[in-house]
Protein backbone atom coordinates (compact mmCIF):
# COMPACT_ATOMS: atom_id res chain seq x y z
CA UNK A 1 0.00 0.00 0.00
CA UNK A 2 1.18 3.75 -0.69
CA UNK A 3 0.43 5.20 2.89
CA UNK A 4 0.58 9.08 4.12
CA UNK A 5 0.99 9.87 7.83
CA UNK A 6 0.37 13.84 8.13
CA UNK A 7 1.56 15.32 11.84
CA UNK A 8 3.97 12.23 11.67
CA UNK A 9 7.26 13.90 13.20
CA UNK A 10 6.64 12.96 17.03
CA UNK A 11 6.48 9.76 18.91
CA UNK A 12 3.85 7.81 16.87
CA UNK A 13 4.82 8.77 13.41
CA UNK A 14 8.18 8.01 13.79
CA UNK A 15 7.23 4.68 15.16
CA UNK A 16 4.56 4.18 12.92
CA UNK A 17 6.64 5.26 9.74
CA UNK A 18 9.42 2.42 11.03
CA UNK A 19 7.19 -0.42 11.72
CA UNK A 20 4.96 -0.27 8.43
CA UNK A 21 7.80 1.00 6.25
CA UNK A 22 8.71 -3.10 6.30
CA UNK A 23 5.20 -4.11 4.05
CA UNK A 24 4.28 -1.09 2.53
CA UNK A 25 5.07 2.21 1.30
CA UNK A 26 5.48 4.85 3.71
CA UNK A 27 5.83 8.84 3.16
CA UNK A 28 5.30 10.75 6.55
CA UNK A 29 4.95 14.56 6.96
CA UNK A 30 5.46 17.07 9.86
CA UNK A 31 2.54 19.82 10.07
CA UNK A 32 4.57 21.37 6.98
CA UNK A 33 2.23 19.45 5.14
CA UNK A 34 -0.58 22.10 5.99
CA UNK A 35 1.52 25.30 5.47
CA UNK A 36 -0.37 25.44 1.84
CA UNK A 37 -3.68 23.81 0.24
CA UNK A 38 -1.64 23.00 -3.08
CA UNK A 39 1.12 21.03 -1.10
CA UNK A 40 -1.49 18.64 0.64
CA UNK A 41 -3.42 18.55 -1.93
CA UNK A 42 -0.58 16.80 -3.87
CA UNK A 43 0.52 14.93 -1.09
CA UNK A 44 -2.70 13.23 -1.25
CA UNK A 45 -2.57 11.67 -4.51
CA UNK A 46 -2.41 8.27 -5.15
CA UNK A 47 -2.66 7.21 -1.83
CA UNK A 48 -4.30 4.09 -0.54
CA UNK A 49 -4.09 5.01 3.20
CA UNK A 50 -3.56 8.42 4.94
CA UNK A 51 -2.98 8.80 8.62
CA UNK A 52 -3.94 11.77 10.22
CA UNK A 53 -2.30 12.63 13.40
CA UNK A 54 -1.40 16.14 13.70
CA UNK A 55 -1.70 17.83 17.00
CA UNK A 56 0.37 19.91 18.82
CA UNK A 57 1.32 18.92 22.62
CA UNK A 58 -0.83 19.75 25.21
CA UNK A 59 1.61 18.71 28.15
CA UNK A 60 2.41 22.52 28.12
CA UNK A 61 1.08 25.65 29.36
CA UNK A 62 -1.83 27.21 27.97
CA UNK A 63 -2.57 30.56 27.09
CA UNK A 64 -5.18 31.62 25.06
CA UNK A 65 -2.80 31.59 21.99
CA UNK A 66 -1.45 27.98 22.58
CA UNK A 67 -5.13 26.81 23.39
CA UNK A 68 -5.86 28.18 19.72
CA UNK A 69 -3.23 26.33 18.29
CA UNK A 70 -4.14 22.79 20.09
CA UNK A 71 -7.27 23.65 18.71
CA UNK A 72 -6.14 24.56 14.96
CA UNK A 73 -3.55 21.63 14.23
CA UNK A 74 -6.39 19.16 14.72
CA UNK A 75 -9.67 20.45 13.45
CA UNK A 76 -8.69 23.09 10.94
CA UNK A 77 -5.84 20.74 9.54
CA UNK A 78 -9.01 18.59 8.66
CA UNK A 79 -10.53 20.94 6.81
CA UNK A 80 -7.81 21.60 4.84
CA UNK A 81 -7.30 18.05 4.32
CA UNK A 82 -11.18 17.36 3.71
CA UNK A 83 -10.89 19.61 0.62
CA UNK A 84 -7.86 18.33 -0.48
CA UNK A 85 -10.11 14.46 -0.61
CA UNK A 86 -13.02 16.31 -2.22
CA UNK A 87 -10.42 16.24 -5.48
CA UNK A 88 -9.72 12.60 -5.79
CA UNK A 89 -11.12 10.42 -7.83
CA UNK A 90 -10.25 7.20 -6.03
CA UNK A 91 -11.14 7.88 -2.40
CA UNK A 92 -7.93 6.38 0.01
CA UNK A 93 -8.93 4.99 3.71
CA UNK A 94 -8.81 7.32 6.33
CA UNK A 95 -7.15 6.68 10.15
CA UNK A 96 -7.46 9.33 12.37
CA UNK A 97 -5.84 10.34 15.56
CA UNK A 98 -8.08 11.07 18.73
CA UNK A 99 -7.70 10.70 22.43
CA UNK A 100 -9.24 9.36 25.65
CA UNK A 101 -9.83 13.50 26.81
CA UNK A 102 -13.42 12.36 25.34
CA UNK A 103 -14.42 10.66 28.22
CA UNK A 104 -15.57 12.01 31.45
CA UNK A 105 -13.59 11.91 34.34
CA UNK A 106 -13.31 8.20 35.90
CA UNK A 107 -12.33 5.95 38.67
CA UNK A 108 -10.23 2.63 37.38
CA UNK A 109 -12.99 0.53 38.81
CA UNK A 110 -15.25 2.40 36.53
CA UNK A 111 -13.88 2.40 32.99
CA UNK A 112 -15.78 3.58 30.12
CA UNK A 113 -15.51 1.96 26.51
CA UNK A 114 -17.51 2.98 23.29
CA UNK A 115 -20.65 2.39 24.31
CA UNK A 116 -20.43 5.74 26.37
CA UNK A 117 -21.87 8.80 23.59
CA UNK A 118 -21.60 11.71 26.03
CA UNK A 119 -18.10 13.68 26.79
CA UNK A 120 -16.66 15.25 29.26
CA UNK A 121 -16.83 19.03 30.04
CA UNK A 122 -14.12 21.48 29.89
CA UNK A 123 -11.58 22.24 27.10
CA UNK A 124 -10.30 19.35 26.16
CA UNK A 125 -13.38 17.51 25.61
CA UNK A 126 -14.33 19.99 23.65
CA UNK A 127 -11.51 19.17 21.47
CA UNK A 128 -11.44 16.08 21.12
CA UNK A 129 -15.86 16.40 20.12
CA UNK A 130 -14.86 18.66 17.39
CA UNK A 131 -11.31 17.41 16.56
CA UNK A 132 -13.73 13.80 15.72
CA UNK A 133 -16.57 15.38 13.91
CA UNK A 134 -14.13 17.48 11.78
CA UNK A 135 -12.53 13.23 11.36
CA UNK A 136 -15.60 11.93 10.83
CA UNK A 137 -16.34 14.43 7.73
CA UNK A 138 -13.23 13.10 5.75
CA UNK A 139 -14.89 10.11 4.15
CA UNK A 140 -17.90 7.76 4.63
CA UNK A 141 -15.94 5.28 6.36
CA UNK A 142 -13.29 6.91 8.66
CA UNK A 143 -11.39 5.07 11.77
CA UNK A 144 -10.83 7.05 14.60
CA UNK A 145 -8.51 5.63 17.19
CA UNK A 146 -8.70 7.41 20.67
CA UNK A 147 -5.34 6.95 21.99
CA UNK A 148 -4.48 6.26 25.77
CA UNK A 149 -0.90 7.79 27.22
CA UNK A 150 1.65 5.77 25.03
CA UNK A 151 4.41 4.24 26.62
CA UNK A 152 7.64 4.67 25.10
CA UNK A 153 10.93 5.74 26.20
CA UNK A 154 12.08 7.61 22.64
CA UNK A 155 9.07 10.32 23.53
CA UNK A 156 5.83 11.18 25.36
CA UNK A 157 4.87 11.15 28.99
CA UNK A 158 7.42 8.28 29.84
CA UNK A 159 10.72 9.46 28.57
CA UNK A 160 9.79 12.61 30.63
CA UNK A 161 9.28 10.77 33.54
CA UNK A 162 12.24 8.43 33.36
CA UNK A 163 15.25 11.03 34.95
CA UNK A 164 13.49 12.29 37.80
CA UNK A 165 11.59 8.20 38.88
CA UNK A 166 15.96 7.56 37.93
CA UNK A 167 16.81 10.15 40.73
CA UNK A 168 14.24 9.01 43.10
CA UNK A 169 12.39 11.69 42.52
CA UNK A 170 9.21 10.23 42.19
CA UNK A 171 6.25 10.08 43.80
CA UNK A 172 2.32 10.40 43.42
CA UNK A 173 1.14 13.31 41.47
CA UNK A 174 -2.08 15.68 42.54
CA UNK A 175 -2.71 12.28 45.38
CA UNK A 176 -1.96 9.81 42.64
CA UNK A 177 -5.73 8.60 42.61
CA UNK A 178 -6.25 9.50 38.96
CA UNK A 179 -6.65 6.47 36.60
CA UNK A 180 -4.32 6.41 33.94
CA UNK A 181 -5.09 4.60 30.55
CA UNK A 182 -2.08 3.55 28.42
CA UNK A 183 -1.12 1.76 25.92
CA UNK A 184 2.79 0.13 25.03
CA UNK A 185 3.93 1.77 21.50
CA UNK A 186 4.32 -1.91 20.43
CA UNK A 187 0.02 -2.61 21.00
CA UNK A 188 -0.17 0.60 19.02
CA UNK A 189 1.56 -0.50 16.24
CA UNK A 190 0.00 -3.55 16.42
CA UNK A 191 -3.20 -2.49 16.47
CA UNK A 192 -2.53 0.03 13.55
CA UNK A 193 -1.65 -3.24 11.18
CA UNK A 194 -4.23 -4.98 12.57
CA UNK A 195 -7.29 -2.42 10.83
CA UNK A 196 -5.36 -2.21 7.86
CA UNK A 197 -5.69 -6.37 7.16
CA UNK A 198 -9.35 -5.30 8.59
CA UNK A 199 -11.33 -3.16 6.41
CA UNK A 200 -14.11 -3.28 8.11
CA UNK A 201 -13.24 -1.59 11.33
CA UNK A 202 -14.82 1.83 10.76
CA UNK A 203 -15.86 4.61 13.77
CA UNK A 204 -14.21 4.86 17.37
CA UNK A 205 -12.01 2.68 18.63
CA UNK A 206 -10.32 3.09 22.09
CA UNK A 207 -6.52 2.12 21.97
CA UNK A 208 -5.64 1.61 25.75
CA UNK A 209 -4.53 -1.54 28.01
CA UNK A 210 -7.48 -3.45 29.17
CA UNK A 211 -6.12 -2.62 32.84
CA UNK A 212 -5.96 1.04 33.43
CA UNK A 213 -4.34 2.15 36.71
CA UNK A 214 -4.19 4.61 39.11
CA UNK A 215 -1.14 7.60 38.48
CA UNK A 216 0.01 5.88 42.20
CA UNK A 217 0.45 2.39 41.03
CA UNK A 218 1.90 2.99 37.52
CA UNK A 219 4.43 4.91 39.48
CA UNK A 220 4.51 2.40 42.35
CA UNK A 221 5.21 0.07 39.73
CA UNK A 222 8.03 2.21 37.20
CA UNK A 223 9.87 3.34 40.61
CA UNK A 224 10.19 -0.60 41.56
CA UNK A 225 11.94 -1.76 38.44
CA UNK A 226 13.77 1.30 38.64
CA UNK A 227 15.27 0.04 41.71
CA UNK A 228 14.09 3.67 43.35
CA UNK A 229 11.74 4.95 46.12
CA UNK A 230 8.10 6.50 45.15
CA UNK A 231 8.07 8.96 48.09
CA UNK A 232 8.05 12.61 46.72
CA UNK A 233 4.86 13.95 46.08
CA UNK A 234 3.83 16.49 43.01
CA UNK A 235 1.00 18.50 44.31
CA UNK A 236 -1.99 19.65 42.02
CA UNK A 237 -1.26 23.06 43.08
CA UNK A 238 2.45 22.81 41.71
CA UNK A 239 1.29 21.33 38.62
CA UNK A 240 -0.90 24.56 37.92
CA UNK A 241 1.76 26.63 38.40
CA UNK A 242 3.43 25.02 36.16
CA UNK A 243 1.31 24.32 33.65
CA UNK A 244 -1.84 26.75 34.12
CA UNK A 245 -4.96 25.34 32.81
CA UNK A 246 -3.31 22.72 31.29
CA UNK A 247 -2.56 20.96 34.17
CA UNK A 248 -5.87 19.10 33.59
CA UNK A 249 -4.32 17.03 31.60
CA UNK A 250 -1.69 15.37 34.49
CA UNK A 251 -4.29 15.57 37.45
CA UNK A 252 -7.85 14.62 35.66
CA UNK A 253 -8.09 10.78 34.73
CA UNK A 254 -10.71 8.96 33.13
CA UNK A 255 -10.49 5.06 32.84
CA UNK A 256 -11.25 3.52 29.83
CA UNK A 257 -11.17 -0.07 27.84
CA UNK A 258 -10.94 -1.06 24.36
CA UNK A 259 -14.14 -3.30 23.95
CA UNK A 260 -14.53 -3.18 20.55
CA UNK A 261 -10.91 -4.21 19.64
CA UNK A 262 -11.51 -6.77 22.06
CA UNK A 263 -14.14 -7.93 20.64
CA UNK A 264 -13.00 -8.26 17.34
CA UNK A 265 -10.43 -10.80 18.59
CA UNK A 266 -7.23 -8.63 18.76
CA UNK A 267 -4.73 -9.65 21.34
CA UNK A 268 -2.42 -7.11 23.15
CA UNK A 269 0.92 -8.36 23.63
CA UNK A 270 1.41 -5.88 26.83
CA UNK A 271 -1.98 -5.87 28.81
CA UNK A 272 -0.62 -5.12 32.12
CA UNK A 273 1.24 -2.39 33.51
CA UNK A 274 4.27 -4.08 34.91
CA UNK A 275 5.02 -6.01 31.82
CA UNK A 276 4.62 -3.13 29.56
CA UNK A 277 7.12 -1.15 31.28
CA UNK A 278 9.61 -3.74 32.29
CA UNK A 279 9.95 -4.40 28.22
CA UNK A 280 9.99 -0.92 27.48
CA UNK A 281 12.94 -0.03 30.01
CA UNK A 282 14.92 -3.20 29.74
CA UNK A 283 14.44 -3.16 25.42
CA UNK A 284 14.62 0.86 25.19
CA UNK A 285 11.67 1.11 23.03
Amino acid sequence: MKILILGGTGLIGGALEQHLSADHEVECIGRSAFTSQDVLNKLVQDKDLIIKLSGANIVKRWNAAYKQEIWDSRVETSKQLKIALDLLTNKPRIFCASAVGFYPESLCEQPFNEDCKHPGTGFLSDLVVAWEKSSESLAKEVLIFRFGVVLSVKGGALSQMLLPFKLGFGGPVAGGKQCFSWIHIGDLLKAFSYAIEHPEMQGVFNLTSPNPITQAQFGKTLASLLHRPFLLPLFKWQIKLLFGEGSQVLTQGASVVPKKLLKLGFQFDYAESRLALKDIIHNKK
